[in-house]
């Protein structure tokens, strides 16, 4: 009994409150609000969009909203239970959406008429486990519209669906359960790493890259630098050249080159000499 009892109190413990938004002021514009956390926006139960002669149908829906809900689709974090909607055009329809985690989701839908809809959007959102209902009047035609949270990466994270109007425009990408997605979330160890052959290969094909490049920037850079100085060079190189035949030519380079060798020489050997000479010099005794 006293064991009964204790797992009674801890369920009733664990289970979750939910609040009902059902008091909200209105801010004017089809936009309510309350100090909850709780919010509709582009609220609509009445103005019939262009093109709706009258209401089709009047549909209600159960959406909701957590991280359990993605637990069938790998890489997900957040869903909703349903992924796919579809109504008649000019259907009104009233949407109860139901947060079962401790943090703020939305059931926003883009893409509406924005002379009806501000920014054409018609948006739900509940902070923490809650519950909050919302009416709009879908506009005529076959469309498919985007259903998302808008919390940052919580779409990107799997909270997304698609809603079809009549027959709809085609699927949307990355849909949990309906479509494919556009990029999508690998967990397989890459093979360089896991190979140790690879792995070397792969290093070595990289430093020898990074080698070929620089080789190749320092090659560039030494070619420039020649192409300069042989312009700056030029007019001097051709007057002294001029009426030279070709073998007096050869012998001048030559013995050009022979005299800056020549100098070179010198130069690093009186270099030598006096750094040698400094070291050998015996200091005076005391």
């Amino acid at each position: 009994m006293v064991a009964a009892s204790f797992m009674l109190a801890s369920t009733v413990l664990q289970a979750k409150e939910y609040e009902e938004h059902n008091n909200m002021m209105d801010h004017g514009g089809g936009h309510l609000m309350d100090m909850g956390g709780g919010m509709v926006m582009g609220q609509n139960s009445d103005t019939l969009p262009g093109g709706c002669d009258k209401i089709a149908a009047t549909k209600e829906i159960t959406v909701r909203a957590g991280h359990q809900y993605a637990e069938k689709f790998p890489g997900r974090m957040f869903a909703f239970d349903t992924q796919e909607f579809q109504f008649e055009p000019c259907t009104k329809l009233t949407v109860n959406f139901i947060n079962d985690d401790n943090i703020r989701h939305q059931w926003m839908m883009h893409g509406l008429p924005k002379y009806l809809y501000p920014k054409g959007m018609f948006h739900l959102e509940v902070t923490g486990p809650g519950k909050i209902s919302g009416t709009l009047i879908l506009p005529p035609g076959d469309k498919t519209y985007l259903v998302h949270c808008d919390i940052a990466q919580h779409m990107e994270k799997g909270m997304k669906a698609q809603l079809k109007v009549g027959k709809g425009a085609g699927d949307l990408p990355s849909i949990p359960g309906v479509t494919p997605y556009v990029i999508q979330d690998s967990y397989e160890v890459s093979p360089i790493l896991d190979n140790p052959i690879q792995s070397q290969a792969a290093s070595a094909a990289i430093t020898s890259n990074t080698v070929s490049q620089e080789n190749s920037s320092w090659f560039s850079g030494v070619m420039v630098i020649g192409l300069a100085i042989g312009l700056l060079i030029s007019p001097l190189l051709a007057k002294k050249f001029k009426g030279m035949s070709f073998s007096e030519g050869v012998s001048y380079v030559f013995e050009l080159i022979g005299n800056v060798l020549g100098f070179i020489y010198r130069f690093f050997s009186k270099v030598l000499q006096s750094v040698f000479s400094g070291k050998n010099k015996v200091l005076p005794e005391k």
